[in-house]
């Protein structure tokens, strides 16, 4: 009698083993169009993506046939269908040569149980940029609803994603994970917002490609202000703004238009001053009067040297002034993480059981 066989593979790459601006090689330009890509692997039936600002995670399913098909689930056929999986990725990015030579170091692979518990871990908001936060189980509501739309995904996938969905939305609700989240960006744009007033009138300039930028950036893109985004080199600049947002700029370029912006958020892992009185001394000296300039220094060791503020219509803030609110909320969210874990304890060996049933 024909039956159910399949094994479910998770390959990816995330900001935890990647940084963010080098992540845009990665991802792809169109999502769906790379489902279909991988679902035309011999031996590939199902396909999902999530993708976000910090990461890229393809699912897939092989052999959902029939017990005549090829097994897939043996040495020789994992490997094969792995490698054209890795080769398929290759093929809709713009990856550099020493990216694809390191492509086998830089991405993750998991199977069966390791995958179901990525996808609690996700879903819950314990694996999440910022812990608790919802973004990311609103990508994977997403992503299950965009490949249902597209054929992309089947029996297995959808079962796997509507069985997290719900056992996330409890784990949720029970724990409090994801209750009044906020983020570095978050607090980092209500202070400015209160000591400035934001608005879309205001000319915005975000210094950094890292974590903090993202942050920043991201709370940026929710409330629809424009922004220029610069880096110590364009390209990592461009990078971030290709899977984040903002609109890349030359660093210099940045600098010798200091005076036009009303807004200056500096998030970077520096260890020296990038912005210095002389780099800056005579851009901001010739400034129209009437028209200030709020620096907010979110870097940590700082990397704007606080003799700037000594220039007409500078005022500057650092990261002192946010930590506490912020470091408190972080607090609150990871003492909640061990109770999140312990229901996905529980609840993975049930979802593994209900999995092997479609197996069988």
């Amino acid at each position: 009698m024909d039956h159910v066989i399949f094994d479910v593979m998770n390959t990816r790459v995330t900001f935890k083993n990647l940084p963010i601006h080098e992540l845009s090689k990665f991802a792809f330009k169109d999502v769906g169009v790379a489902c279909e890509a991988f679902k035309k692997i011999p031996g590939v039936d199902e396909c999902i993506i999530i993708q976000t600002a910090s990461r890229i995670e393809i699912f897939t399913v092989s052999n959902t046939e029939n017990i005549d098909s090829p097994d897939a689930r043996r040495a020789e056929g994992k490997s094969l269908i792995l490698n054209q999986v890795k080769n398929t990725w290759i093929s809709l990015t713009t990856l550099d040569e020493i990216d694809v030579d390191h492509f086998d170091q830089t991405i993750e692979v998991y199977k069966s149980d390791d995958v179901y518990l990525n996808l609690l871990r996700l879903g819950s908001g314990i694996d999440s940029f910022v812990v608790g936060k919802q973004e990311v189980f609103d990508e994977i509501v997403q992503s299950l609803a965009h490949a249902k739309s597209a054929g992309t995904s089947g029996n297995i996938l959808n079962k796997l994603f509507e069985n997290v969905i719900r056992l996330s939305t409890r784990m949720r609700d029970t724990t409090g994970i994801a209750k009044d989240v906020i983020s570095l960006g978050d607090i980092a744009v209500k202070l400015v917002d209160e000591k400035a007033g934001l608005d879309s009138k205001k000319k915005i300039l975000l210094i950094g490609t890292g974590n903090s930028a993202a942050l920043v950036a991201k709370c940026l893109n929710k409330k629809e202000f424009s922004y220029d985004i610069t880096s110590r080199t364009l390209e990592r600049a461009t990078g971030f703004s290709t899977i984040v947002g903002g609109n890349p700029i030359d660093f210099d370029d940045a600098l010798s238009t200091f005076d036009k912006y009303d807004i200056i958020f500096v998030a970077t892992t520096s260890d020296y001053f990038l912005i210095t009185f002389e780099r800056i001394r005579l851009v901001m000296e010739a400034k129209k009067k009437g028209k200030g300039t709020l620096i907010l220094d979110l870097s940590d060791p700082r990397t704007v040297d606080e003799g700037i503020s000594a220039l007409p219509g500078i005022k500057l803030l650092f990261r002192d002034q946010i930590a506490e609110i912020y470091e408190e909320s972080v607090k609150d969210r990871i003492t909640i993480v061990p109770a999140v874990e312990k229901i996905i304890e529980k609840e993975l060996p049930v979802l593994s059981a209900r999995m092997k049933r479609l197996d069988a």
